[in-house]
């Protein structure tokens, strides 16, 4: 039994330290990131089969949100030292500020959001969003119609 309980605490503790690890963020990602907020948004794309913003008048709100979160990575990874942990936060804060318009939204936009956080993930080198995007994508945590 008590073997099991320290094997079971080696494993949290090794995961928890996963998390804390810090992160190597490439040379290019500042660059990238500033790139990234001057790219049109939610714009058509057929590779994400993606068929464009379902109303016109979220464009501008929807874009300023995505890039204040490029702004929170730039943060980050301005830093000498960051880890997973600071860019999941700044994913999970980011994706809240979508709560007031998030129940207006149609799905393609919601995915369309998800694969931005997804693009600017790959950027810094991040490997998991500690689930925010797929909870965001499901809607838990948000209203939805």
């Amino acid at each position: 039994m008590n073997k099991v309980f320290i094997y079971i605490l080696i494993g949290f503790f090794s995961l928890t330290s996963f998390s804390q690890k810090k992160m190597k963020t490439p040379k290019s990602a500042l660059q990238d990131l500033e790139n990234f907020k001057e790219q049109q948004k939610f714009d058509e794309d057929f590779m994400l089969d993606y068929p464009g913003i379902s109303d016109e008048v979220f464009r501008p709100e929807l874009t300023e949100l995505i890039n204040l979160s490029a702004d929170d990575f730039i943060e980050i990874a301005s830093k000498t030292e960051s880890t997973a942990k600071e860019y999941q936060e700044k994913i999970k804060e980011g994706l809240q500020r979508f709560s007031t318009v998030y129940r207006d939204l149609k799905t393609a936009d919601i995915n369309r959001i998800c694969n931005y956080y997804e693009e600017l993930m790959n950027i810094v080198n991040l490997n998991s969003s500690a689930g925010y995007i797929s909870k965001f994508r499901r809607g838990i945590g948000f209203q939805r119609n």
